[in-house]
């Protein structure tokens, strides 16, 4: 990554009402808290008035390791994580890297949220994924469908990993009484994504359009042949569901987090060719994997235990991300690539 622009750049979601007493002045750790994501939850936890936010360093904390956990806890003593570090990335990256992607993810939710139990943590919030629904759950995704069948298998490495914090949070709680609650985001977008060769789908197919664009070129070949479907969160939207189930949730159910719109493959293709103002044509190369089938998520747990709902409309925030990113190119910021 190449020079980061300033974090005041972001745009936090407010969020209404007043957190529980304790959690004022309570000590708030976000493992990640530097990544997409991350800057986004620590952005929002600050407008809260949370005064006491943490980041743990990778290159202080490996937290894939026992002892990393265990000097990150002794060090910092938070009263709250917001655990949002993991090994990500798109569908090549999840065909190429299985194994790190399985056991790296793995080992930080397992031992995190063990030592989490051991210190008496306050409360313990993973952000885990829709990669864990079965291949073909029905269309909209709906929390109790999570465990009727397999994951589909380019990143079900991934999907499962994470699922195991789920298992494990509710294990917890029914044992020892942790406060440990499990999230589910759909896909992510927008600012400070990973724009490189290991991203999402979406930040690829803006370099993609934009370097097409810039090279002239009048063709630009897509993977699969456009029918699946996805969804899609902006991570403002996200973030601010992270903080709202911090301060408001406490069960043992996982919650979806989505915008509850359902979007092709071909579709979210010709909007950002539109948004990028590419003209030529879309080839779809079909010896190229498809993904899931379809993802769209029944978002409505998280209203009824919460009070939240996305409210960025998917055209705008797909603007805001192309022309955020255009400008960050255009000052010689990469951001992955």
């Amino acid at each position: 990554m190449t020079d980061q622009t300033s974090d005041a750049a972001i745009h936090v979601v407010p969020l209404p009402g007043e957190p529980a007493d304790w959690l004022r002045d309570a000590r708030i750790a976000v493992t990640g808290g530097a990544g997409f994501l991350g800057r986004h939850v620590v952005g929002t936890l600050n407008s809260r008035g949370y005064r006491h936010v943490t980041i743990p360093r990778s290159a202080q904390y490996d937290l894939r390791l026992e002892d990393g956990v265990a000097r990150f806890y002794a060090d910092h003593r938070p009263d709250v994580v917001i655990h949002l570090a993991a090994v990500v990335g798109g569908i090549g990256a999840n065909r190429e890297h299985p194994g790190d992607f399985f056991h790296d993810n793995l080992m930080m939710g397992t031992h995190l949220l063990e030592h989490a139990r051991r210190v008496g943590l306050r409360k313990f919030v993973a952000c885990g994924t829709i990669c864990s629904y079965p291949k073909f759950t029905p269309v909209p995704f709906r929390e109790d469908d999570i465990w009727n069948g397999y994951p589909e298998e380019t990143n079900a490495p991934y999907g499962l990993a994470k699922k195991m914090l789920l298992v494990q949070s509710q294990a917890y709680r029914q044992q020892y009484g942790t406060d440990a609650i499990y999230l589910m985001p759909t896909n992510l977008y927008g600012p400070f994504d990973n724009f490189g060769p290991d991203g999402h789908v979406i930040p690829m197919l803006v370099v993609k359009y934009l370097d097409a664009v810039d090279r002239g070129l009048d063709e630009v070949v897509a993977w699969g042949d456009g029918s699946p479907t996805r969804e899609f969160l902006h991570v403002t939207d996200a973030a601010a569901g992270l903080v709202a189930a911090t301060e408001r949730y406490d069960g043992s159910d996982p919650v979806n987090l989505g915008s509850g719109r359902e979007v092709s493959i071909r579709e979210l293709t010709e909007l950002i060719a539109h948004a990028t103002g590419f003209t030529g044509r879309i080839t779809w190369d079909a010896s190229k994997p498809n993904g899931q089938p379809r993802r769209c998520l029944d978002t409505s747990r998280a209203h009824d235990r919460f009070g939240w709902q996305a409210l960025m409309p998917f055209e705008e925030g797909l603007r805001q991300t192309v022309e955020w990113y255009r400008a960050e190119r255009a000052a010689g910021r990469t951001w992955g690539a």
